[in-house]
């Protein structure tokens, strides 16, 4: 299964590199190549066990993959979230941190996942903890930014349009998924991950287009599912990004629900790949509403999220 990791990760970067050379327009900006040679240093230094990079691989490897994609996204369409928004994507990362600790909150209930080789320092491992989850939210928008700016998706498609009983029926189902797990018995508990995975999918979704903010039930009411289908491959490409520079870390983390742990690639049972896509859905409802919580002014980004 080791190989087949690999060989479905090494295929996902070939369609990503592929598509960047067919629609490249400039130079690949300085930036880019920061991060390029700092992810190439950082395998190095974790491959031969040199601290702090063998440590802190992962934050390492997902910054320098930030930059490399948003450099690309510059090379393509002129645009860089780095250049022309800096504060707006450190705002981004700070509240990743939060979104991704509502998860972590779950799984002392559901006892899904653990950290394996973490720093004995309690600061060094706050600190570890903190860089990582800052880089899950920019990630993902990051890849669903360069996967729209390759022109895979028509902008135009036939109207879906949810009614208003539906889309309450879709808040109440959400909320039904988050606590359910909370109350079950801990062994029925460890199974309902996925409502987890979808829970806040549902319950924000209706409500980020009754607030008038950027949302996928939007989109396809004015006939557009660019956004739906770039952020349902960005949540492929980065679940075996994840998972393959997790497998090597030294730092990183382990599986433990009850489903499949004998039919793994890298540390993910295989049908866990299948909930990557919806995360980064649920990811981009949760931070369009943490956003307007933040700032109920909240303007979408204008490339990015409108």
């Amino acid at each position: 299964m080791l190989k087949l990791g690999i060989i479905l990760t090494a295929a996902t970067i070939t369609v990503l590199i592929v598509e960047f050379f067919r629609a490249r327009r400039r130079p690949f900006p300085a930036h880019g190549w920061l991060g390029l040679f700092a992810l190439l240093g950082a395998e190095y230094l974790m491959f031969h066990g040199i601290e702090p990079a063998a440590t802190y691989f992962s934050p390492v490897a997902w910054t320098s993959y930030i930059l490399i994609a948003d450099a690309a996204i510059f090379a393509i369409s002129g645009h860089s979230r780095l250049r022309e928004e800096p504060l707006g994507l450190m705002k981004m990362a700070a509240l990743s941190i939060p979104l991704w600790l509502i998860f972590e909150a779950y799984n002392l209930r559901l006892a899904n996942w653990a950290y394996v080789g973490l720093p004995q320092g309690r600061v060094e491992r706050w600190f570890g903890y903190g860089w990582a989850f800052a880089t899950i939210t920019p990630g993902i928008f990051m890849t669903a930014a360069l996967i729209d700016s390759f022109g895979w998706f028509k902008e135009d498609s036939r109207p879906l349009r949810f009614s208003r009983a539906m889309e309450t029926t879709f808040v109440a189902l959400g909320a039904a998924m988050l606590v359910v797990p909370l109350v079950a018995p801990r062994r029925v508990a460890a199974y309902l991950f996925a409502f987890v995975w979808l829970g806040f999918l549902f319950l924000l979704e209706p409500i980020n287009r009754r607030l008038h903010l950027p949302s996928f039930e939007r989109d396809l009411a004015r006939g557009s599912r660019t956004r739906l289908y770039s952020f349902l491959a960005a949540g492929w490409v980065c679940g075996w990004l994840w998972e393959f520079w997790n497998y090597w870390a030294r730092t990183g983390w382990v599986y433990t629900f009850p489903i499949g742990q004998h039919w793994k690639i890298f540390q993910m049972p295989a049908p866990g790949y299948l909930a990557f896509p919806v995360y980064a859905l649920e990811c981009f409802a949760m931070y369009v509403y943490g956003a307007w919580l933040l700032s109920p002014k909240y303007v979408a980004e204008k490339k990015y999220s409108e």
